[in-house]
């Protein structure tokens, strides 16, 4: 209970903070959210992305789920992606991973983790297809930071198939869309890439020719 307290001590901390400097703060947000930014992202507790960005509230749309997957079957990350494109017309979509990602590193081992494993085959398949080159990677941290930055780039082109974004572009340049690593260890962020805008460029970042992969 002291820790649920501390939440509610915190949160009555901020506001008083912020309307003391605005008073119109939060009634300004209040009328309707016209954010810039779809990120999706992880899950995990260690990636506060708002906080790191310093982006004010009604800024950014946020899905999070396990490994910030963008998977073509999953409807809550799908509506999520329309609401954002559709109605709020954002800008920008990011997919924003992270170091050390319990996600990813369950999906480059053999054990089973019961329900999970399912949404984690993705990842699994992405380790396989770029079996070449991580087979050439000695350090195994090295490696698993490479599946992360991997699993970000395969995400990343699995927006750009989606009817969404493909009926967006159809009618112009519109959203952007980018890849992100977030580095648990000195809180920066790395962009992987930046501002795919159509079929072409996904197809030119985001794949690997099939025999750098060995498959």
């Amino acid at each position: 209970m002291e820790n649920l307290k501390r939440l509610f001590e915190n949160n009555r901390s901020i506001v008083a903070e912020v309307t003391q400097a605005d008073p119109e703060y939060f009634a300004r947000r209040a009328g309707k959210q016209e954010p810039h930014f779809l990120l999706i992202g992880c899950a995990d507790s260690r990636v506060p992305i708002e906080t790191l960005t310093g982006v004010a509230p009604g800024e950014m749309f946020v899905h999070r789920n396990i490994a910030n997957q963008a998977l073509s079957a999953d409807i809550n990350v799908l509506s999520v992606l329309q609401y954002a494109v559709e109605v709020l017309d954002v800008k920008h979509v990011m997919v924003c991973g992270h170091y050390q990602c319990g996600g990813v590193k369950a999906a480059m081992g053999d054990q089973s983790y019961g329900l999970v494993d399912y949404w984690l085959a993705g990842i699994r398949d992405t380790v396989r297809r770029h079996d070449f080159e991580l087979q050439r990677i000695a350090s195994s941290e090295e490696r698993f930071k490479r599946v992360v930055e991997l699993n970000v780039l395969r995400q990343v082109y699995n927006l750009s198939r989606t009817p969404v974004v493909q009926g967006a572009w159809s009618r112009g340049r519109r959203p952007l869309l980018h890849g992100l690593v977030y580095d648990i260890h000195d809180g920066l962020l790395k962009p992987l890439v930046l501002q795919v805008d159509g079929n072409d460029k996904a197809r030119e970042l985001l794949e690997t020719p099939r025999a750098s992969i060995g498959d």
